[in-house]
């Protein structure tokens, strides 16, 4: 008879504990749903607004123009929407989506919602590698128009390489592979200050100008390199995403379940790396959006990254977008680089990160 009791308050708890799961999934997939068609609609209305002023009617018939026949429209309008307007659009989405992917996989691998693609280090290497081509028109594969992105590109894998070298000597632990991701920034920033000093003013005025990050000189064949990537390592991503939730309540549970820890941590280190390297290549560096979309989206749809890897891309473009539409509107006709925006958001949400900081975070 007990053991018919406890068998019935078994199954109902289990019935419970399903249709909690069932309502906060679909409470995260509409979510997702809501951030992609905030995305859409912002890029919709990034099209109109700069400083030639377009309505939002004529910029969609622009777009549309571009694939089908479409009366009254001015060839005025087809140059700003299609060949200025809208690749930077488009740019802001990749780029967003790729920073705010690589954040959360990394924030998930290694268990610190303080991390982010550029406190490893990477983007200190992939600007020293810019910086190498600037001034001393060194590179390793490219020439050039393609000297600077290649070796941007280059230099960021590398570092992270390095990281998860050095890391390896000490096990691969978590602790480890933040401090020498810090260490080697602080190396490539040193590096990036000696070349500043020694530059003549053309180079020092380009390089500072991609250290600060822009979208500004984005071209159609850039979306068509970087979209098919950021798609695939996306979802390669998201792959991973019950491996990841696995590691979240520890490296010893995730063991026990047959995770292989290790192997894990270098595919989803590489894959995050290879999304932030192939963005900043293009962009120069464009801080926070790794640290801040993913922990906005962990306060709202909780630590499954099921769900926590797409809304943070789309967190990431969402902000992006606005953040460069703010840019280039805001005191027209002179542009502010996009990274000092992000920056004016992503500091000071740091500090509340670090503010409001736990003894635990993955709870």
């Amino acid at each position: 008879m007990k053991m018919s009791i406890l068998k019935r308050k078994r199954i109902t708890e289990t019935i419970k504990v399903k249709e909690i799961y069932a309502r906060s999934a679909r409470k995260n997939t509409l979510f997702i749903l809501v951030l992609l068609a905030a995305t859409i609609a912002f890029a919709i209305v990034a099209t109109s607004i700069g400083a030639a002023s377009l309505g939002v009617g004529e910029s969609l018939r622009a777009v549309l123009s571009r694939f089908f026949f479409v009366q009254g429209v001015s060839h005025f309008a087809q140059v700003v929407v299609l060949q200025l307007r809208l690749p930077r659009i488009l740019m802001a989405i990749i780029t967003g989506v790729s920073l705010g992917v690589a954040g959360a996989v990394m924030q998930g691998v290694l268990r610190n919602p303080l991390v982010s693609p550029y406190t490893l280090g990477l983007s200190s290497g992939a600007a020293c590698g810019a910086a190498l081509a600037i001034v001393l028109g060194v590179g390793i594969f490219g020439f050039g128009q393609y000297l600077i992105v290649t070796n941007a590109f280059f230099f960021g894998l590398m570092t992270m390489f390095l990281v998860y070298s050095i890391s390896r000597i000490r096990g691969t632990s978590i602790e480890t592979l933040i401090l020498a991701g810090v260490a080697l920034g602080y190396l490539f920033s040193a590096i990036i200050s000696s070349l500043k000093y020694l530059s003549g003013h053309e180079e020092l005025r380009e390089l500072v100008f991609w250290l600060m990050g822009g979208l500004y000189a984005v071209k159609w064949q850039t979306i068509i390199i970087l979209f098919p990537a950021m798609t695939i390592f996306t979802l390669l991503s998201m792959t991973y995403s019950w491996d990841l939730n696995a590691m979240s309540a520890g490296e010893e549970v995730a063991a026990s379940l047959g995770i292989n820890v290790k192997k894990v941590r270098g595919i989803c280190l590489i894959l995050s790396s290879i999304l932030t390297a192939s963005v900043i290549a293009f962009t120069g560096i464009i801080g926070f959006i790794g640290l801040v979309s993913p922990h906005i989206c962990r306060l709202i749809v909780g630590s499954d990254h099921r769900f926590l890897i797409p809304s943070s891309g789309l967190m990431g473009a969402i902000i992006l977008l606005v953040s460069d539409t703010a840019c280039r509107t805001i005191i027209q006709p002179t542009e502010i680089p996009v990274g000092i925006m992000t920056s004016f958001i992503g500091v000071p949400f740091f500090i509340y990160l670090l503010m409001k900081k736990r003894r635990r975070w993955w709870q």
